[in-house]
């Protein structure tokens, strides 16, 4: 596949937004994921594989920085890291045989309800992480299975999903949150990256234009969280944005 100097461009720089995004809030995919299809002309499916390589190199970049200053708190989610990663291979399963285009809809309404949650009460969302509180397994088992699923199967919007159940059913703040998140997607990612490369649904020069971008932004995002004073309340706000403004993309209210 052959691109132009201005598509090069827009992917290198689309890469570096969602990186950033992705590692401090998520739904960065909303932007690779159209740059994918409506820029560089990929089929829906061929984009879902294609993506995996920029979230990938995005989360490797980022997790050194989490790890470093988060260690404990990812340490002691590890039996949900497991849960959701096995979720995820049971949704790449099924990424590779059906169309992902019908959930579109649902998920429109899905992020509506997710701005909802995350403004009202803002102070649940910046609170301290509760390292004693631990979900009873009747809830952890089938609501992490779950997200890994749908990270799985598509990836988009898994990141705000699950900071929203971090924050506000296991009690982490969203800077602990976020260290988890990128470690977990950076594990099940690799083995669906693999997955969809053996389908044969992985456009690779593409994709590692993509990841540089994602990479560098992975990098500036989780070098900020761990270090700035006040990360929690700009990932709170950055959050926020992401969901409005994917509410709008959704809906077709996005003006370009």
């Amino acid at each position: 596949m052959q691109l132009d100097w201005l598509q090069i461009v827009i992917a290198v720089v689309g890469g570096l937004f969602a990186g950033i995004i992705n590692t401090l809030a998520g739904n960065g995919s909303a932007i690779t994921l159209t740059i994918l299809t409506e820029v560089l002309g990929l089929p829906g499916n061929m984009a879902n594989g294609t993506n995996r390589i920029g979230i990938l190199a995005q989360g490797l970049a980022s997790v050194r920085f989490f790890w470093q200053h988060n260690h404990k708190a990812i340490l002691r989610a590890r039996w949900w890291i497991l849960i959701i990663f096995i979720g995820a291979i049971v949704g790449v399963w099924l990424a590779t045989r059906v169309s992902n285009e019908q959930f579109r809809t649902i998920f429109s309404y899905l992020m509506v309800a997710m701005l909802l949650v995350i403004i009202i009460n803002p102070k649940r969302w910046l609170r301290q992480s509760d390292m004693v509180w631990q979900m009873p397994w009747y809830l952890s088992i089938p609501i992490f299975f779950s997200l890994g699923f749908y990270g799985g199967f598509i990836q988009m919007g898994m990141g705000v999903f699950f900071l929203a159940v971090m924050v506000l059913v296991a009690r982490y703040d969203l800077i602990d949150s976020n260290a988890i998140k990128n470690v977990v997607v950076a594990l099940y990612t690799a083995v669906v990256l693999l997955v969809f490369h053996l389908k044969g649904m992985v456009v690779w020069p593409v994709g590692l234009i993509i990841a540089v971008g994602q990479a560098t932004g992975g990098w500036l995002a989780g070098r900020f969280a761990t270090r700035i004073p006040g990360a929690n309340k700009w990932a709170y706000r950055l959050l926020i944005v992401v969901v409005i403004a994917s509410i709008f993309k959704l809906f077709g209210w996005w003006p370009f």
